[in-house]
């Protein structure tokens, strides 16, 4: 019977953040309504601060998430990549929160990718959890 490997979980929620930023994360029906995903695109009224910025922040921290949750879930350095996941993870998650603390306040409100990418960031966290307990586990067995 095949192990679950809880990396490879953290693989799926790291996917669905990468999705999830490409989706409309901000929107407004102010002048004619507009709205704005995390990596910075905006169509009609609404504005986002040029440059770099915590939408673009999350985009890179979550292509290097995919690598740890693999790494972790092949088996390659599980524990120090599963640390590094969780880490990842709770800078994923913060940044999602500094997002919503930025851009969010009336006219603008939070639109289902934001949420998405908000229950991806949990999720990767409950797994890189998961994944660092299991690595704790199978490396004191050996």
């Amino acid at each position: 019977m095949a192990r679950l490997r809880p990396g490879w979980l953290v693989t799926l929620c790291a996917a669905i953040l990468a999705v999830s930023v490409w989706l409309p994360w901000l929107t407004t029906s102010a002048l004619g309504g507009g709205r704005a995903n995390a990596i910075g695109g905006t169509v009609g009224s609404l504005q986002l601060s040029r440059g770099f910025g915590a939408g673009q922040l999350i985009v890179l921290l979550t292509s290097t998430l995919l690598v740890a949750g693999a790494m972790t879930a092949r088996g390659l350095s599980a524990r120090m990549a599963s640390i590094g996941a969780l880490v990842i993870s709770l800078l994923i998650a913060v940044l999602t929160g500094w997002y919503f603390h930025l851009y969010v306040s009336p006219p603008v409100s939070a639109s289902y990718g934001f949420y998405l990418g908000a229950s991806g960031a949990a999720g990767a966290i409950l797994c890189s959890l998961w994944a660092l307990i299991d690595a704790l586990i199978s490396e004191r067995r050996r």
